[in-house]
């Protein structure tokens, strides 16, 4: 570390990790928001050599594993359907799982986004409550070892929540894609056998809605495969032609780019009620139209607050 320079305050141009089973949010610590969030899956490719004219300006030659092996990351790169491409996660249980891949969203977020050397910053990094310690030791020798940080610093991320809401103790709730936790703090630390984990979280109601659409016959058609569609009433048979000359897609991308479709509608459609389910008052309540993209639209309302 260099004896000259003071690690602290506003004067420092620190940057914020926050890696989440759903999504890697980074950004410069001065900043109301993220720079970016990309997602945590990557997609791999095994295709020798591979038309690089659809990619982004961070994905290139140096992005590979060997010869045959290449990775596409973000959306723009990632929703390309391309023959045979996997879709991997580097997360499991909110933990880091695939560190190869975890270099590679590290290496894209510094080209692409940040477009800084990474040995001129320090970098606070957000970690679960429950994280493995060797787990913490292997990210900070990585930091250190290839990215030649000049500081670093690992928080549990329910502290980070409760410090920028003014308080140093407190119960915080988070829910995310994998699980939900209930972490106490006190004094800005985490009390770790006090902490209340439960398997349930965003991907559970995605899983939900699936069976809701099931039950009820509603096709999820990815936009990818959709050439074009007609208008029709709600809830008659979607009139759509398909796309000629698709590449034969994995099972994994074709499942990612269906989940997207049906975040969507979780986003746009499902509530939360405010009040213990009582369905003389969701009846009354305004209904909401959702349309899929081969066409089938519906109005949806008690559903709404019965599937979360």
């Amino acid at each position: 570390m260099n004896s000259g320079m003071l690690y602290g305050g506003d004067e420092i141009g620190a940057l914020v990790f926050d890696l989440g089973s759903q999504s890697f949010r980074f950004g410069y610590a001065q900043e109301d928001t993220p720079k970016a969030e990309i997602p945590t899956v990557v997609g791999i490719s095994d295709e020798g050599t591979v038309d690089t004219s659809m990619l982004e300006p961070g994905v290139k030659q140096g992005n590979r594993i060997n010869e045959n092996t290449k990775h596409y990351i973000d959306i723009n790169t990632l929703c390309v359907p391309r023959k045979g491409m996997e879709v991997v996660s580097c997360m499991k249980d909110g933990m880091i799982d695939d560190w190869d891949l975890f270099e590679k969203l590290i290496d894209f977020s510094y080209s692409k986004y940040l477009q800084t050397d990474s040995k001129y910053r320090p970098v606070l990094f957000s970690e679960p409550p429950l994280n493995d310690r060797s787990k913490r030791e292997k990210l900070v020798e990585l930091m250190f070892e290839k990215y030649n940080l000049p500081a670093t610093y690992l928080s549990k991320n329910a502290v980070l929540a409760a410090y920028s809401c003014g308080r140093p103790s407190g119960i915080v709730v988070d829910s995310g894609a994998t699980h939900t936790t209930a972490v106490p703090i006190h004094d800005g630390y985490v009390i770790s056998n006090a902490i209340v984990k439960s398997p349930l979280g965003g991907d559970f109601i995605s899983r939900q809605c699936r069976q809701y659409f099931k039950e009820n016959e509603i096709e999820v058609i990815p936009h990818y495969m959709v050439a074009s569609k007609e208008q029709v009433k709600e809830k008659e048979k979607p009139i759509w032609t398909k796309k000629k000359l698709l590449p034969e897609v994995s099972n994994s991308w074709h499942n990612y780019m269906c989940k997207s479709v049906i975040q969507d509608f979780q986003h746009s459609v499902l509530q939360v009620s405010e009040s213990p389910y009582d369905e003389r008052i969701i009846s009354a309540l305004p209904t909401s139209h959702f349309e899929f993209p081969n066409g089938y639209n519906q109005e949806f309302g008690n559903e709404r607050f019965k599937i979360p």
